[in-house]
């Protein structure tokens, strides 16, 4: 008897944490680097769900950039009334055939890449995500 009814609760104990564990692992917080203004930052990634359109800051995602390359915001701490928190509109940028990839550290620099026609800029809300700012290096 006693040990049914130590290994009763043991049994849950062992059903539970095995059930959990998914949950656990997709309630994990990611952390990064991004480029602000030329230097690169910290970022924080929680699991958060996000609906797709709802971003509000630009987010430049180059698919075919430098090696080098990391991910744009193009506002951040600091930037009066600009900035809200990491609640990103993403954008993808895309060197156009032709064109070797070169580093791009802020949205100056796509802007001026886009202008000189070196790459594409297209919207992509589906993607939007939250990602605040943590530190500056």
């Amino acid at each position: 008897m006693l040990k049914k009814l130590l290994l009763g609760p043991a049994a849950a104990l062992v059903l539970l944490t095995v059930s959990a564990a998914p949950a656990l692992a997709a309630s994990q917080v990611g952390r990064g680097s991004l480029f602000l203004d030329g230097r690169v930052v910290g970022t924080v990634v929680p699991p958060a769900n996000m609906p797709a359109g709802t971003g509000q800051d630009p987010f430049y995602k180059v698919t075919n950039g430098a090696s080098d390359q990391l991910g744009i915001a193009g506002v951040g701490p600091g930037d009066s009334g600009a900035f809200h928190g990491g609640s990103w509109q993403v954008w993808t940028v895309t060197f156009n055939s032709g064109v070797t990839p070169y580093l791009l550290t802020s949205a100056s620099a796509v802007a001026a890449a886009l202008a000189a026609g070196d790459v594409t800029v297209t919207r992509v809300p589906d993607a939007d995500f939250r990602c605040p700012i943590t530190q500056q290096h």
